[in-house]
């Protein structure tokens, strides 16, 4: 069972940076994404960076690119995925989640919530101005 936990979430003044990080356990097999969401109130899911987990290729989506980071480290037990928040904007105010998924798809794919089973409880973001 693919077990996901995210923490560093917290409260940042626009401009800022936050680092938020999700402790995945469960891995059986390799082959897999690694990706964060982000949901504000009201709105739907949105794929904001999808990483594959031997690859480490990332997926941005148009909305982060250049200010987000993702990265993996991979141990023996435990992987854990990073998100490198810069520059942060009121518009990335949001719960972040972190989700896995085995299945064979591109980056694109990847950055859409319904290719996922496994999810995260979330960690929330707030961004003032």
């Amino acid at each position: 069972e693919v077990q996901l936990v995210e923490s560093g979430g917290g409260s940042v003044q626009a401009g800022g940076s936050l680092n938020i990080s999700c402790s995945v356990s469960g891995l059986a097999r390799t082959g897999y994404w690694l990706t964060w969401f982000r949901q504000s109130p009201g709105l739907g899911r949105e794929g904001v960076v999808s990483t594959h987990i031997i690859t480490r290729r990332s997926t941005y989506a148009d909305s982060v690119r250049g200010r987000f980071t993702a990265s993996v480290d991979r141990g023996v037990t435990l992987t854990t995925l990073y998100l490198q928040m810069n520059n942060l904007k009121p518009e990335d105010t949001a719960t972040y989640y972190c989700a896995a998924s085995i299945r064979g798809m591109d980056g694109t794919q990847a950055l859409k919530s319904q290719n996922y089973d496994d999810w995260g409880q979330g960690t929330q973001v707030a961004v003032s101005s």
